[in-house]
């Protein structure tokens, strides 16, 4: 099996061709190993590039030669029991040296303990609790449902989600004492360190002693010495585990929880008959009833937090809002890995339904967002939101646009282009005016993003619309826009669409309007050539220093006085004249003093009289000149 361990080699890949063996995944580092009998592998679904894990039972290992019925059995159950709490079987690779399993991505329990062992105790303890409760619904599916044993309940047999789910796997021994091929009889013991979860009639009599005993006996066993484990990973195992098997006393409960404690006690009852099964564990701890002992798993937080996502599209309105206020309140709390892989998605698929709920969800969306892993976000956060913005559900679309701010930094242009703008730009035609005016102004926060040619063609063709809409904001807002956009689009595309734009909008009606227009020729008076700042711009922008409105008057007066001053230091580099007569004579030679820079008039009464002087001493020149000829 070193081939599969170094998958990624030329010559591995040549050896695997030869062998016959297609692999539905690339296999990446270990993970962990249950001695000689099955290892872990991190591995990537060839088809998809998804992450999944891989067991591979070795069957050439000298110590494994006898637990090859096991490994099969493995197999076969894994591939036929499908349930929410049961590790997910994806696919599988068969030879006569390895059986590789390919599942949902997980890591043992065991692992998960060790590296959560810093978490907040209080934290900790609710993901101990909400993992029990999820293993006892596996269990009592296993034991009521399919009428079997599972066997080997042990930190070695659960694994963990990256949504921090506690998954049953171990399927080795399990068996249905109706099935000819069940094995756990005959060959339980083949397991390493198979007695470390037997009940106590199995240490005394064998294994064949579960046939007469209920299917959940072993399991009920099991799974509270694996309550024990978990709680107490430090600790031995309780004295009862070992004969006489005495009952569970005060002294060794460590971490369980008094609530706990006496389902536990029950659970190791040495009298298979009179034992706790996982089911009744299961109803005691979801009871809704205040007496002692009860209630464990009803009133813990992430078990209550999964009922109400799992059900959140079907409850009542106020269930949601308490569900979403609960999530409010307790967003710094959950784990990380539980925010991104579980409370995540479940909001962002209640979103596709649309609905009142969407203002509150795309807020806490974006609030839990803040506590996840930044390689998570873009997967965890921004497509879930990206996705929404094909929903024609308006209550959904304003929540997005209104929140846009909050997330508009990480998306990047191809989503921009390709995946938001042929939806968003179905706002600006909306017949709620609401949806109009969000939609302009989430326009200047994606405005960076957007090609060249949504700028300076649909989005703008969109923006004349609205300059006329019915809405005196939406107008406002559209020229304010467009003057925000002025320094971004093409050359021939200021020059023919911004005067014109700013122009409509000083005829406006609405006061803010006509402001907005004389403040966007200024904040795009470098945008303007100088000829049109003289023959286009300043003469727009002198008629509103008459306006009715004081507000647009002086703000027109500042905008004369900036493009005056414009014109003035141009002019100032400009030459004295560019003209001359034939002959090359300078006409300021002969030209009256009223035309020279020293005979600049500073009134209309000396402009007046200077002009009359002027006109008539030229046309006298001129009489002269065309006598002499």
């Amino acid at each position: 099996m070193d081939y599969l361990r170094s998958f990624g080699s030329a010559a591995v890949s040549t050896l695997v061709q030869k062998s016959g063996l297609n692999l539905p995944f690339s296999l990446g580092a270990k993970v962990y190993s249950c001695e000689t009998f099955w290892t872990l592998y991190d591995a990537t679904k060839r088809e998809d590039g998804s992450p999944v894990s891989v067991f591979e039972y070795d069957l050439t290992h000298p110590l494994n030669k006898s637990t090859i019925p096991l490994a099969r059995n493995s197999l076969r159950k894994l591939r036929t029991i499908r349930h929410p709490d049961v590790l997910r079987f994806i696919d599988v690779v068969e030879s006569d040296s390895a059986i590789c399993i390919m599942t949902e991505r997980v890591r043992p329990l065991p692992l998960a303990l060790s590296q959560s062992s810093s978490n907040v105790p209080r934290e900790r303890e609710d993901w101990l609790i909400w993992g029990l409760h999820r293993i006892s619904v596996a269990l009592a599916f296993l034991n009521d449902s399919a009428s079997s044993t599972h066997g080997n309940v042990r930190p070695n047999a659960i694994f963990i989600t990256p949504s921090g789910e506690w998954k049953l796997g171990g399927f080795e021994v399990l068996s249905n004492p109706k099935d000819d091929l069940s094995v756990i009889y005959t060959m339980g013991g083949l397991m390493p360190d198979a007695m470390a979860c037997a009940p106590p009639e199995v240490k005394k009599e064998g294994w064949s002693a579960l046939k007469d005993v209920p299917v959940s006996a072993a399991d009920g066993y099991a799974l509270g010495l694996l309550l024990h484990a978990v709680f107490n990973p430090t600790h031995p195992p309780p004295p009862t585990a070992q004969p006489p098997h005495p009952p569970p006393q005060v002294s060794s409960r460590g971490a369980i929880p008094s609530s706990v404690f006496p389902s536990f006690k029950k659970l190791l009852n040495p009298n298979a008959k009179l034992r706790m099964s996982p089911k009744n564990l299961l109803d005691i701890g979801m009871a809704e009833s205040d007496g002692e002992g009860h209630g464990f798993f009803v009133r813990n937080r992430l078990v209550k937090v999964c009922a109400g996502l799992d059900g959140f599209t079907l409850s009542s309105e106020s269930e949601k809002a308490s569900l979403l206020r609960t999530l409010k309140e307790s967003a710094s709390s959950f784990p990380p890995e539980f925010i991104s892989y579980r409370i995540l998605p479940c909001l962002a698929s209640a979103l596709e339904f649309g609905g009142a709920s969407a203002a509150t969800i795309v807020p806490l969306v974006l609030q839990f967002g803040k506590n996840v892993a930044p390689d998570d976000y873009g997967s965890a956060v921004v497509a879930p939101l990206v996705k929404l913005f094909a929903s024609a559900d308006r209550g959904t679309r304003i929540a997005l646009l209104d929140n846009l701010p909050d997330f508009a930094e990480k998306l990047d242009k191809k989503t921009v282009v390709d995946r938001i703008w042929p939806h968003l730009q179905t706002g600006f035609t909306d017949t709620v005016a609401v949806i109009r005016e969000a939609t302009v102004r989430a326009i200047v926060l994606l405005s960076p993003k957007l090609s060249d040619r949504i700028l300076n063609n649909e989005l703008l063709r969109h923006l004349a619309r609205l300059q006329s809409d019915p809405e005196a904001s939406i107008r406002t807002n559209t020229c304010i826009l467009i003057g925000r956009l002025g320094p971004s689009l093409g050359y021939n595309t200021k020059r023919k669409v911004l005067v014109p734009a700013f122009s409509m909008a000083l005829k406006d009606s609405f006061v803010h309007a006509r402001v907005a227009g004389v403040m966007a020729f200024m904040a795009t008076a470098e945008c303007f050539e100088i000829d049109d700042v003289a023959s286009k711009v300043v003469s727009a922008v002198v008629g509103a220093t008459l306006d009715k409105e004081k507000l647009v008057r002086d703000q027109a007066f500042k905008a004369v006085e900036l493009f005056i001053k414009r014109l003035e230091t141009h002019a100032s580099t400009m030459p004295e004249t560019a003209s001359t007569e034939d002959g090359g004579e300078d006409l300021n030679t002969r030209l009256p003093g009223a035309y020279t820079q020293a005979g600049l008039v500073n009134s209309a009464t000396g402009a007046a009289a200077a002009l009359t002087g002027w006109a008539v001493s030229s046309l006298g020149k001129k009489a002269r000149l065309i006598c002499l000829a």
